[in-house]
C-alpha cells in the first residue's frame, strides 16, 4: 500500500449460501486487495452444494476454505476463521459485500494514527443520504461511533482476542456485532467509521427475511438488553442555536456517558447541528412530525425505543414545539432535565 508499510492483514469471509453474491465478493477482494493482504480465509457455514462446489473451484492462490458440517452462525464462523489466521489485523467481510477500490489504506492509516482504535468500518451504500461532513473527525480522519456493524470491519487481532471474539450465544446472527462493540468499549477501545473507504453492501443476501429471521432477532435483542440494560436509554436533547464545542464539560460528559453505556442521544435543534461528536448521535431540526415520531410512535411496539429522558438546554426560546415536548414528557412520565449555558 502506497507510502505506508502495513503489517500482515488477512481477510475473513463467513459464507452461507448465496453463491453468486459470495463469488462476487471474493472476486472483488482479489481484484482490489491482493497486493495488500496475506491470506483469505473462507468459512463455509454448512452451505448448499452449489455454494460448496463454487468455493472448491475458485482459482485463486492464498485462499483457504473450510466447510462446516453444521451451521454455527456468523459470529462462530468468524471466530473459527480468525483462529486460523496469524495476521496482526483482520478484515472481516459479509459475503454480500463488494469492494471497488483498495479500502485498506484509509482504514489502516486511522489505526496507525489512533492507538486506541480497535476496529474501523468503511461506509456503505446505507450512508448515501447522510451528510458525513457534519461530524467531528478523529486522528486518521475517521468518525467516532459507538455501534459496531458487522458487514465489514478491520480489527486489531490483539483486541479481538482480548475480548474473546464473538459470543456464540447469538447463534446464526443478529446483535452479535453490537454485543462485540459493547465489549470493545468496556475494554476502553474505540470504534470508528471512515468516510473515505466505501464498500457496497447488498444486505440480507445470505440470510433472507423469513419468520425465523424475525424470531431470531427478537431472541437476540432480549439477550443483548438483558446484558446491557442501560442501552435502552434514549435521550432527546433539545437546544436552540447551539454548538457542542461551546458546551459545558458536565453536559459533554453526560452525553458521553449515555453513549458509553450503549444508549442513544437524539439531538433536536432550531438549526441543523454541526460538529456532532459521533456517528451514533442522531440529529434533526425540531418539528411536529419528529416529536410525534420519537415521543409516541417509536416506542409503541418496542420498549427499547421509548424515550427515557428529555434534556432541555436553557435558554431556549419559548415555542409551541418546546411546550408540546414538555407536555408529552409529563403525560408519558418521562424525566425532564435542564442544562444552562452562559450566554455572556
Amino acid at each position: 500500500m502506497s507510502e505506508i508499510v502495513v503489517p500482515s492483514i488477512d481477510v475473513v469471509i463467513p459464507v452461507y449460501n448465496a453463491p453468486v453474491l459470495t463469488k462476487r465478493c471474493i472476486d472483488s477482494v482479489v481484484s482490489c486487495l491482493s497486493t495488500s493482504i496475506g491470506n483469505i480465509y473462507i468459512q463455509d457455514d454448512a452451505s448448499n452444494i452449489e455454494t460448496h462446489e463454487m468455493l472448491d473451484n475458485l482459482p485463486y492462490q492464498n485462499i483457504h476454505i473450510s466447510h462446516s458440517i453444521k451451521n454455527k452462525g456468523f459470529g462462530a464462523s468468524v471466530n473459527i476463521a480468525i483462529n486460523r489466521s496469524n495476521a496482526s489485523y483482520i478484515l472481516v467481510l459479509n459475503s454480500d459485500t463488494k469492494i471497488n477500490e483498495n479500502i485498506l489504506l484509509p482504514l489502516y492509516s486511522a489505526m496507525l494514527a489512533d492507538s486506541k482504535l480497535a476496529v474501523i468500518m468503511p461506509i456503505s451504500n446505507d450512508y448515501i443520504n447522510q451528510n458525513l461532513d457534519q461530524y467531528l473527525r478523529q486522528p486518521g480522519n475517521y468518525i467516532l461511533t459507538y455501534r459496531l456493524r458487522g458487514y465489514a470491519f478491520l480489527i486489531r487481532r490483539s483486541a479481538f482476542n482480548k475480548i474473546g471474539g464473538f459470543d456464540p450465544i447469538f447463534g446464526r446472527g443478529y446483535y452479535e456485532d453490537i454485543d462485540l462493540g459493547r465489549r470493545i468499549y468496556e475494554h476502553n477501545w474505540h470504534i470508528g467509521v471512515h468516510p473515505e473507504a466505501y464498500i457496497h453492501h447488498t444486505g440480507g443476501g445470505s440470510f433472507g427475511r423469513g419468520l425465523d429471521y424475525r424470531e431470531l432477532k427478537r431472541r437476540n435483542r432480549a439477550i443483548y438488553f438483558s446484558r446491557y440494560p442501560d442501552a435502552k436509554r434514549n435521550v432527546i436533547f433539545f437546544s436552540g442555536k447551539f454548538s457542542l464545542t461551546s458546551a459545558p464539560p458536565a453536559l459533554l460528559n453526560a452525553i458521553s456517558n449515555v453513549f458509553q453505556r450503549g444508549g442513544l442521544v437524539h439531538w433536536l435543534a432550531l438549526e441543523k447541528p454541526t460538529k456532532i461528536p459521533c456517528l451514533h448521535m442522531r440529529n434533526n431540526l425540531i418539528n411536529l412530525s419528529i416529536i410525534v415520531k420519537l415521543m409516541v410512535l417509536d416506542g409503541w411496539l418496542r420498549r427499547d425505543k421509548r424515550v427515557s429522558d428529555v434534556w432541555l438546554l436553557l435558554p431556549t426560546p419559548p415555542s409551541f414545539l418546546r411546550i408540546l415536548l414538555i407536555m408529552l414528557s409529563h403525560i408519558r412520565g418521562i424525566k425532564i432535565f435542564t442544562w444552562k449555558i452562559d450566554t455572556m
